[in-house]
This record gives C-alpha cells, structure tokens and sequence, in this order.
C-alpha cells in the first residue's frame, strides 16, 4: 500500500523516498522559506516543519504559498506535539502532519476521539499522516499495559492504524524511532510482523531518532536504517544529525541508493573465522568507507551475528592518495564507534542529542559540542543533549543526564527523567553537569 504525500508516492514498491527537517524558527517565514528551497535543492523529497503552536499555522500558510510561487513542489510535513488543535487547523495547509496521537489527551478515549477528527480533516484536504511513536514518549495509556518497550511502541502503533482501518484512511505512514539501534530495530520488527499478521500493509517512515552529529551520528544512522532496508523495510527515510539539515540529505541519498541496489559497497574482499570478519576495502574516501563498513557490518553486529572486525585496504584522501586503513588508525576507530553504535561495546561515553528544530531556543550544536569535549573522559555513561523541554525529556529515554534547553539562554539538568537543576544560565550549565556526573558537587 502507499501513502500520497503531495505529488510523492511513499510505499507500493516505489523509491525510498528522501527527507528532512527545517531547523529555523517556523514564525521566521523568510528563513523557513529559504532554507525550504536550499533543501529542496539539495535532494529534499520532503520536508518537516515544526509547529509548536497555533500562532505559527498561519507561518505554515505563507511559506507554503510562497514555495509554490517560486515553483519549489516539494511536500511539507507539520510536526505537531500534543496540541490536536494545532494538527487540526494545520492539515489543510501542508501535504502531512506528523503526530503521536497518544499524547493528544490523558484519557485515552479522548485522544482517540481526536484522532478520529484529525482524520477526517485530512481526508477533506488530501492531507497524509505520519503516526510518529517514539520511545520514551508513547503516552501513559500503552506505558501503563507494556512498559516503555518495543513491543509496547509496535502495540501503540497498531491501535492507531487500526483506527486509520476503520475509517478507511489511507494515506497513513507509520515511524517507530529511538536513540537506542537495538530498540528502534526491534520495535520495527515488531511492528511489522503484527501488520502481517493483520493483513495490513502500511508504509514505514525509518530512521535513529536524537543520533547526534559527526561519524558516530552517522555510524549510528547507518547501522539502524540500513539493517532495516536489507530486510526490505522502510519506504522513507530521515538521517537525523545535530548540524545544518544540508548535511543530513548525503547520508540519506547513499542509503536509498544502496538499498535500491543503485550503488555497491566499496568492500572487495572479506574472511570470516569463527565470529571475526575481517574486510578489505579500497574506498574512493573516509566519508565512503565509513558509510560502506557501518552498512555491510551494522546488522551482523546488531544482531549479534559476528562479535570482532577488523578492517585492511586504503581508503583516499582529500589530495586522492592512498592511505593505509590499519596505520592510520582509522580501522580501529571505525570499529569502536561501530561496536558502540551496534549497542555491543562501549568506549566512550554515548551522546544522544536531537537535531534541532523551530522549537529551539539555544545553541544545541555548540553545547553539544563542548559536552562532549568536557565528558570524553568519562565512561559507563549516557548524556542527551536536547534542544527543548517539549519532547527532549521524554525522548531521552536512555540518558543517565540530560542537558535540555528552556530558552531565554537556560538550561535544565535531569537525572534520568528528573529535573535536577532549572533555569541554569547556559554559560554554567556544562560545568554544573559535569560536577553532578563526577560527584563532585550537590543538588
């Protein structure tokens, strides 16, 4: 089955379908806009829009209109959190409106009752839906029956297209995201194994949710994602990095054309012995290497299929000569961080952070950054660097510490799930973060 997204077809044995998400404030129509048209450019098949209230639906309306001006068609997509009303005025203005309908009321009956309205709103429109479930944010009602699992994020899920079912809505795709590879992978699994066995057959929205920036965000989109797409789930995907959403699109086209068999790995030789892999590669860069080994090893790792590597061969640099992938240190590198990101062994600490969108308030990529250069030393533990207290503290289901923006140039600092520490000026917030984590101060 497919899902209409505009003028783009998402499932039925279509392409894999690329997209992304703005990073601006979506009341800065003029910023929205331009960054709407340098994605499109770039290889955007779609993109997401945050928006955060009802004063930002009419932003929606403008940029749209302006796009189509200028003669860009690329569909957009509403990201809504919590506010039914919000989805509601917003769905005929866009081509999607992403949305978690478990969150849009307590009582449950009541967010079914939305959800339903919702549906019929979009319907009128032609507006698809993506059900976005995530974990760490599926809503009291499934937590309270399953826990915060995979399998309660497949069975939330599958109540939410039932109801789609039931109205004969169509135009539905379905996510199941998470920082962790090992439960975004499961909950996929999960859930398409009760679709088969309901006969259903809707479209599946893949990605790492909050991976961060860098190799190990990339390593790590990579070893979910294409796990995924060898299986021959996901019909669109989304590389989520905490940098400019330019950045994101590379890593995304690679994927779909790897999958899509439009591209082969750069691997030219391969023995295994026992659980070990050792791999040879002559790789046209170290930005195709690292794609290509994340890709041909992540599911074996994942799925616990081999328990060593090691990598041999060249790879090229920036002037095209050759280095040696063993003396330069980046074989063992590229295994650690994919060992990490595989959820297998941990050499470092593991860094979840958000990529950022119109609902952040502070310099989330600087702060990451300087996080993670001030906790390098540490280990056995998790830190989520989040870029707002609308999902970030929900979403960092894993993290031992948070580092969530307010705005206004505030942080507050969680233990797990609990504030610790509010309104902290931002230029202190690291160093208070670091001496809880180290012990070495009070709350």
């Amino acid at each position: 089955m497919a899902a209409r997204v505009g003028d783009v077809l998402i499932g039925g044995g279509g392409h894999i379908v690329v997209q992304t998400m703005c990073d601006t404030h979506t009341s800065d129509v003029e910023a929205t806009l331009a960054q709407c048209v340098r994605l499109s450019r770039a290889g955007a098949e779609i993109i997401r829009l945050t928006v955060p209230g009802m004063d930002d639906v009419m932003s929606v309306r403008r940029i749209k209109e302006s796009l189509r001006e200028r003669g860009v068609t690329t569909p957009l997509v509403a990201d809504i959190h919590f506010s039914s009303n919000t989805a509601l005025a917003v769905a005929p203005y866009v081509e999607k409106v992403r949305v978690n309908p478990g969150n849009f009321h307590k009582d449950h009956n009541e967010a079914i009752s939305r959800f339903r309205s919702l549906l019929k709103v979009c319907r009128e429109n032609g507006t698809a839906i993506r059900i976005g479930v995530n974990h760490g944010s599926l809503g009291d009602y499934i937590t309270n029956l399953y826990g915060d699992t995979p399998e309660a994020m497949a069975k939330a899920a599958m109540e939410w297209v039932g109801i789609c079912e039931e109205e004969n809505f169509r135009d539905a795709v379905v996510s199941l995201k998470s920082s962790n590879t090992r439960v975004m992978v499961d909950a996929y699994r999960c859930f398409r194994a009760e679709m088969e066995k309901n006969s259903l057959s809707f479209p599946l929205h893949v990605g790492v949710t909050e991976a961060g920036n860098g190799d190990s965000g990339r390593i790590k989109s990579c070893v979910g994602i294409s796990t995924l797409l060898s299986e021959g789930t996901g019909d669109t995907i989304r590389v989520s990095l905490t940098e400019d959403p330019e950045a994101e699109l590379p890593v995304a086209r690679y994927l779909a054309a790897r999958y899509e068999r439009r591209i082969v790995s750069s691997m030219t030789a391969i023995s295994i012995n026992g659980r070990k892999a050792v791999a040879t590669y002559q790789s046209p860069s170290f930005e195709t290497l690292l794609l290509d080994v994340s890709c041909d090893f992540g599911k074996g790792l994942l799925d616990k299929e081999i328990d060593e590597l090691e990598l041999e061969g060249v790879y090229l640099d920036e002037s095209g000569a050759p280095v040696s992938i063993e003396e330069s240190g980046k074989g063992s590198y590229l295994v650690n961080e994919l060992m990490q990101a595989a959820r297998r062994r941990f050499y470092r600490p593991e860094y979840i952070a958000c990529p950022g969108c119109g609902r952040t308030m502070y310099g989330l990529r600087e702060a990451l950054e300087e996080v993670k250069a001030r906790t390098s030393h540490l280990k056995d533990v998790v830190i989520a660097v989040m870029g707002c207290v609308v999902n970030g503290p929900g979403e960092m289901a894993d993290a031992d510490w948070g580092y969530v923006g307010e705005g206004n140039r505030k942080v507050s600092i969680y233990k797990g799930r609990t504030p610790v520490l509010r309104h902290v000026p931002e230029n202190e917030a690291v160093d208070r973060l670091l001496e809880l984590i180290e012990g070495e101060g009070s709350i």
